[in-house]
């Protein structure tokens, strides 16, 4: 499985190089070639973009807060995209990953394949001795879900064509949470947000939890 990192890198163009590698993906796929080589041909890409809102493809136009034409004093760009999920932000200090991955050739389902992106991020999570889970009825990854403190520190959206992948997730390292101010999260309107940071009180690596999540991706999404 190779693993690639863009670094900070606008979304549009991201998006862009995803579509052309995911699109790569399912045109080969089950040729003799393909088959030749598919593990090497799956792949995980980190990143991190600038200041962005960006829209599912079923969600409500109505979950950002604020007029398009205000996003240029905050430094921001707004994109309607392909992926499930309703709306969310990315910006700089939080870990964005992209599988572009065969689920075929990982024998996973769709439902298994987000689940277990979720439990990679709950695992690099509990190396820093802090226990998150899952939400019945909400993807992503959760503090007290079920009580008035409710936060979320992953959030997952895909895209997914003869179960070939792309987009992801993005988790919140040290993100600048106030940038979700202007948005319903994911559309809840009675649900927060949160960080590592703010969640273990002191500043991290971000390229040590880059790495942590690296290895627990292995872990979870392997042939």
């Amino acid at each position: 499985m190779k693993f690639t990192d863009w670094g900070i890198i606008d979304y549009k163009e991201a998006w862009d190089k995803q579509n052309e590698i995911f699109t790569h993906l399912i045109s080969i796929k089950n040729t003799p070639d393909y088959l030749k080589n598919k593990d090497e041909l799956q792949q995980i890409i980190f990143c991190e973009h600038p200041h962005v809102y960006t829209l599912g493809r079923n969600g409500n136009e109505g979950n950002m807060l604020i007029q398009e034409d205000r996003l240029a004093a905050l430094g921001a760009t707004y994109y309607k995209t392909d992926r499930g999920g309703d709306i969310t932000y990315h910006g700089y200090g939080q870990i964005v990953v992209y599988p572009i991955v065969d689920l075929d050739a990982l024998g996973l389902s769709l439902k298994q394949y987000v689940c277990n992106l979720e439990e990679a991020v709950i695992q690099t999570l509990a190396h820093y001795n802090i226990k998150a889970g899952r939400a019945d009825g909400a993807t992503g990854v959760w503090f007290d879900y079920n009580t008035s403190t409710a936060r979320k520190i992953c959030a997952i959206g895909v895209r997914a064509s003869r179960y070939v992948t792309m987009h992801g997730l993005a988790f919140n390292v040290s993100t600048d949470l106030s940038y979700y101010n202007h948005i319903n999260p994911c559309g809840f309107v009675d649900k927060g947000v949160t960080s590592l940071e703010k969640e273990i009180g002191k500043s991290v690596n971000i390229e040590e939890v880059k790495n942590t999540l690296k290895k627990e991706l292995i872990k979870l999404l392997h042939t």
